[in-house]
């Protein structure tokens, strides 16, 4: 199937770019067919190409369940691609699959010398992953009144269980919602400091390892070398404009890291640790 430049203004993040422009991005890419079963990418991977579907079927699928299908014209992992993160799903071929694709080096390698092209194109995929966010914040926050719905509604349900003459069936109801009640706590909730925020902790022994993840009531602590102990320990929470002297006790320990529960900090280094917070969070927020 031929494509004309003018085709590819049907794809939001080429809007606004010219024909011409366009005409040397195609000229640069290569046309490859897919067999109908031939499997494009895996989740996990590392992406290579910037591909565009040109004619048959792409089924992108989700632990073996199919979640979306593509069609002409239409970008394939175009945001992966472009930034480096691993795919998360699986694409596989349908139909005989015919393709157009620009190996990421190569892809810069042009934007480098085509910046007049580089630069609507980014702005197009700005624009893009902003409008994505926003709808993501909606649904997270429909996702949040329910939770805090749920909540105070299971917390009422244990208080009159609890008020009520004890049952085995009202144990069975209490032991089952205490659990739900605390994994629901704000404080579970935990964020990934993002590169400029890197934040770290340096263990008494001199040892500095990267935090993953943290919230304001666990820290989850990768690269640690040898046996966890589990005990209480003490270390300093080392962010990139402060230090934090804590302490806690290792809760958990598995193969991607070692979770620390918190604990109480003095007014001062509660007030430093939710400054941090704050900040690693206004990441994941649109304003």
């Amino acid at each position: 199937m031929m494509i004309r430049p003018a085709d590819l203004h049907a794809i939001p993040l080429f809007e606004g770019i010219t024909e011409t422009h366009l005409s040397e991005l195609l000229e640069a890419m290569e046309r490859v067919t897919l067999a109908p079963g031939s499997v494009l990418f895996e989740a996990g991977t590392e992406p290579h190409h910037f591909i565009l579907l040109v004619r048959g079927e792409i089924a992108l699928e989700q632990e073996g369940d199919v979640r979306f299908r593509l069609a002409p014209l239409a970008p394939i992992g175009e945001l992966g691609s472009l930034t480096g993160l691993y795919r998360n799903t699986r694409a596989v071929a349908t139909t005989e699959a015919e393709l157009m694709r620009i190996g990421v080096t190569g892809l810069m390698r042009f934007f480098e010398t085509h910046g007049d092209v580089a630069f609507p194109f980014y702005n197009n995929l700005l624009k893009i992953v902003a409008a994505k966010m926003h709808r993501d914040a909606t649904r997270l926050e429909e996702m949040r009144t329910n939770i805090i719905r749920t909540q105070k509604a299971m917390k009422e349900l244990r208080d009159r269980v609890l008020e009520a003459e004890e049952t085995p069936i009202s144990k069975m109801v209490c032991d089952t919602i205490e659990p739900l009640i605390e994994r629901n706590r704000r404080g579970h909730y935990m964020v990934t400091p993002a590169y400029a925020l890197s934040t770290s902790v340096r263990l008494d022994d001199g040892r500095i390892l990267p935090v993953s993840a943290m919230s304001d009531g666990f820290i989850k602590v990768v690269n640690w070398a040898g046996a966890a102990p589990n005990r209480d320990m003490s270390f300093v929470l080392v962010a990139p404009n402060d230090e934090i002297p804590m302490s806690g006790k290792i809760v958990h320990v598995a193969d991607d890291g070692v979770l620390v529960a918190l604990d109480m900090l003095i007014d001062d280094y509660e007030k430093k640790l939710q400054a941090h917070l704050t900040r690693v969070q206004m990441l994941d927020f649109v304003v």
